[in-house]
């Protein structure tokens, strides 16, 4: 009898991390992808860039595929250029399905040198 007891307790005491997760966190998966901001002119929105390789079934050659999704930024404090971090949200408005969640790299200006532009002329 003991044994019984000890088999049908076991399953109950081992959840998989990924379970107790989600269910700490109230809502289901969410994806989260990496792109660079290629446009920042609307309002609390930027459109965020993302490239995926994917392999081609025929030729077997990588194919690069981009993805362009409107992002929720709530302070305007991303740029054009900046390499952020977006997560899967509820429907904020028609077209934005995303939320910038972290900013990955800070887009830096290379500054013009003068001597490059004189050899131009």
């Amino acid at each position: 009898m003991a044994n019984a007891d000890e088999k049908a307790a076991v399953p109950a005491a081992q959840k998989s991390t990924k379970t107790v997760a989600v269910q700490k966190a109230g809502r289901g998966f969410r994806r989260k992808m990496i792109g660079k901001v290629i446009k920042a002119k609307m309002q609390k929105t930027v459109v965020v860039e993302c490239v995926t390789s994917t392999r081609d079934q025929l030729y077997g050659k990588y194919v690069k595929r981009r993805t362009r999704y409107k992002a929720h930024d709530e302070q305007n404090q991303y740029k054009v250029g900046d390499v952020v971090e977006i997560e899967e949200h509820r429907p904020i408005s028609r077209h934005k399905r995303f939320m910038v969640v972290r900013l990955v790299k800070k887009f830096v200006e290379e500054p013009v040198v003068a001597e490059a532009a004189a050899g131009a002329e």
